[in-house]
């Protein structure tokens, strides 16, 4: 076991997740400078021969009171079945506890419910998993996600598994003028705008501006990019997708209150998919729903519009948990939920005195004329 310390040791790791299976953007090195009120460690494990063989990145924040927090985002990345990186990682983290006084290791495994080989391991090493039923704000990443599998399938073999009503709004959204345009850094206010609409409709927390600039400027364009739809000289509606190794991500999507009868969110997730082809990914994530499947549910709006695309519903393990100071856990978990309550409660009330948002203005660089690329017509 060893800790990427240099840019060497860091460019490896970066490799080897990239490679693997389970990668995850959110255990690269890029998204912990997004998390950068986070310190990050990124901890190795390896073979007799020296080779990696797992790796997993920390997020580290300071807690008032208790301490520190650290926080693993779909990690490990190992196989499932190898109980001795599990261990090295385990054991490297445990180190880092001591060094940052750290309560726990919060993690969210990229592993499916029912790998056993796995959930045996983690219990055998100590961790403590939570895999029962749960609310939104009981967790951080989503424990069901659509998944689409694109190995070795073109373009009309993907659409050819869509359903029938999303293979016609597609086209709906491009026979009435939706045009998907390439957005850049200064276009991210657009975003932002169209995704604080989508919140106060949504009832759901946005953040700030800022956020996705860090996003852009870690991620970089090799991982990611912005896409808006636009219709009439407005844009209607956005998305942020990651690319990371084989794998690409929805990882954000706003849209106007105006012209959603455009479809224009069913156009943008094809330009995605359609660019994730293009790269060569294996799997296209829809990213979360909630646990719902009953399709009359009124909750399962996002349920209804993902299942459309043909993916598979994957069924994630859930928490793992390992404790390094049960008192002070307990403690910050209870101060967590109040904290979230007070939250919730807080961003409702501003939400519902808030005044419905201007419509947008068009930046000039924007205009109708501009040069934007088309990348759906």
């Amino acid at each position: 076991m060893r800790y990427a310390t240099d840019e060497a040791s860091k460019r490896q790791y970066t490799e080897f997740l990239a490679r693997h299976g389970r990668c995850s953007f959110m255990q690269s090195a890029e998204w912990a400078a997004v998390k950068s009120n986070w310190k990050n460690e990124i901890i190795l494990a390896e073979d007799a021969q020296g080779n990696i063989t797992g790796g997993m990145s920390v997020l580290i924040r300071k807690l008032p009171l208790f301490g520190s927090l650290m926080y693993c985002p779909r990690g490990p990345v190992c196989d499932t079945g190898d109980g001795e990186s599990l261990r090295q990682l385990t054991e490297g983290a445990e180190l880092l506890a001591w060094r940052y006084n750290a309560v726990a290791l919060r993690m969210e495994p990229d592993v499916p419910a029912g790998d056993r080989a796995f959930r045996e391991a983690m219990e055998r090493l100590g961790y403590r998993l939570h895999t029962g039923p749960v609310t939104a704000r009981d967790v951080i990443q989503p424990r069901q996600v659509y998944r689409l599998d694109l190995r070795g399938k073109t373009e009309e073999q993907v659409m050819a598994g869509f359903r029938q009503k999303l293979r016609y709004n597609i086209r709906l959204a491009q026979r009435r003028g939706v045009v998907i345009r390439e957005g850049t850094r200064e276009d991210l206010a657009i975003f932002h705008a169209l995704m604080t609409e989508t919140s106060l409709r949504d009832g759901f927390l946005v953040r700030p501006l800022a956020y996705f600039q860090r996003i852009w400027d870690a991620m970089g364009q090799e991982h990611t990019t912005l896409l808006l739809a636009w219709y009439a000289g407005k844009p209607i509606a956005g998305a942020i997708p990651i690319f990371y190794g084989r794998k690409a991500w929805y990882a954000f999507g706003a849209s106007a209150g105006e012209h959603r009868n455009l479809m224009p969110c069913h156009l943008l997730q094809w330009e995605m998919i359609r660019r994730a082809i293009a790269r060569g990914c294996e799997v296209y994530d829809l990213r979360g729903v909630l646990e719902i499947t009953d399709a009359n549910d009124p909750r399962g709006g996002l349920y209804r519009f993902k299942r459309q695309f043909g993916a598979a519903l994957t069924d994630l393990m859930g928490e793992a948990d390992m404790v390094y100071r049960p008192v002070a856990w307990r403690l910050y978990r209870r101060a967590e939920r109040l904290y979230i309550r007070l939250r919730d409660r807080s961003a409702r009330r501003r939400q519902g005195q808030a005044p419905r948002p201007a419509p947008l203005a068009l930046p000039a660089h924007t205009e109708d004329g501009s040069g934007h690329r088309p990348m759906s017509a």
